[in-house]
């Protein structure tokens, strides 16, 4: 793998999916051979922090926000000559690939641009899509998540590029995430012992679909009184899923911890019988589920999953046999899919145990980490 500056605005400590996969790809690569430039986080202290402990050189952006402005293009071309860096990888395609010609006058030889949901809806509109028509034309490779957002955003692009595009998924730590994660000591800390606990770990926005999860708890108690959902993570969109399980009758049969450590979710996710994230799109396409981590995180905790279908959403499931995908922002389809795993736990050993497997056999975080060093 040639020496890479990767350049990106989704980077620890800033929290995030984005973030988190960018992250765990540099890990794996040799870090003598990389160079992050990144955005800054609002915690200065924290980020001072964060970067001291990497094992390559993360240099900060004043700005919380690269954009591809001729000061910040310089000062990327600047630090791939400093560092002797030949490859450039953009951690998110939209919108930092427009600076891929600069670099490649500075002397990158090989450019790859990572898509995730957002370049899906910057496929939709006009202005965006020809913006991201010359990221596809200045980059060696564009990746892509899944089916669902190589169709949305292959068309955007020229032929030549799309024939370019390759797969590049985030991966699942099967080592962290696995069935003895401690699950039991959370359940004991948060007052649910023997209740069934249908667990969501996510954001809360509201492309995520707790408030469809809410929504369908009094179909599920009807038959299961006791059963619990537990909200795990923090967001804009907290009070008014509070406002609406209060409305709903339903807040002592919803738990919210708010944002936890990342190495406490593996315990979480452990936490629960079910996992349930019934995202939907919103903004007519422009809000859109990328893949979906979290449920292949849960697949490999051993937990059966009901996923939203969202967009590459599907594409993190195996229908009917590592868990179910239903209509997002559909409460019934929802209550019903975990009122069928709560009320059989034969199914739900089937489906966790057939979930590990497919995490073990396709997602793993070394399987992925090698394709992206082939690229670079």
């Amino acid at each position: 793998m040639d020496k890479t500056l990767i350049v990106t605005n989704d980077f620890p400590p800033r929290p995030g999916g984005i973030q988190a996969f960018v992250h765990s790809m540099a890990l794996r690569l040799d870090p003598g051979q990389v160079v992050v430039y990144a955005s800054t986080w609002r915690d200065g202290s924290e980020v001072a922090r964060f970067d001291a402990e990497q094992p390559f050189p993360v240099v900060r952006d004043r700005t919380s926000m690269l954009l591809p402005t001729p000061r910040v293009t310089g000062r990327a071309a600047g630090l791939l000559r400093e560092h002797g860096c030949t490859s450039v990888w953009f951690g998110a395609a939209a919108p930092l690939g427009l600076m891929a010609p600069a670099l490649r006058k500075a002397g990158a030889r090989r450019i790859v641009a990572t898509t995730h949901g957002h370049e899906a809806g910057w496929a939709q509109l006009p202005a965006s899509r020809q913006l991201l028509r010359r990221i596809g034309e200045g980059t060696d490779t564009i990746t892509y998540l899944g089916e669902y957002t190589r169709s949305r955003i292959a068309p955007a692009l020229t032929p030549g590029a799309a024939a370019r595009m390759v797969q590049l998924p985030p991966g699942v730590d099967e080592k962290t995430f696995h069935p003895a994660s401690g699950g039991d000591k959370v359940r004991a800390r948060l007052g649910l012992a023997d209740r069934p606990v249908i667990v969501c770990v996510s954001r809360l926005v509201p492309r995520k679909g707790q408030d469809t999860l809410i929504l369908a708890l009094p179909r599920i108690l009807a038959v299961q009184p006791d059963a619990v959902l537990l909200v795990v993570g923090g967001g804009p969109y907290a009070n008014e899923l509070k406002r609406l399980a209060a409305e709903t009758g339903v807040t002592d049969s919803v738990v919210f911890t708010g944002a936890v450590p990342w190495e406490e979710l593996p315990a979480h996710f452990g936490a629960g019988d079910v996992f349930a994230m019934p995202c939907r799109t919103r903004r007519r396409g422009l809000d859109v589920e990328g893949l979906g981590i979290v449920y292949l995180e849960a697949s490999a905790t051993g937990l059966p999953v009901v996923a939203g279908d969202s967009g590459g959403a599907p594409d993190a499931v195996l229908d009917g046999e590592t868990g179910w995908v239903v209509r997002g922002g559909v409460p019934e389809d929802a209550a019903d899919r975990i009122l069928a795993l709560l009320g059989d736990a034969e199914l739900r050993q089937r489906m966790g145990e057939r979930g590990r497997k497919w995490v073990e056999d396709a997602w793993r975080w070394d399987l992925l980490a090698d394709r992206l060093k082939a690229l670079l």
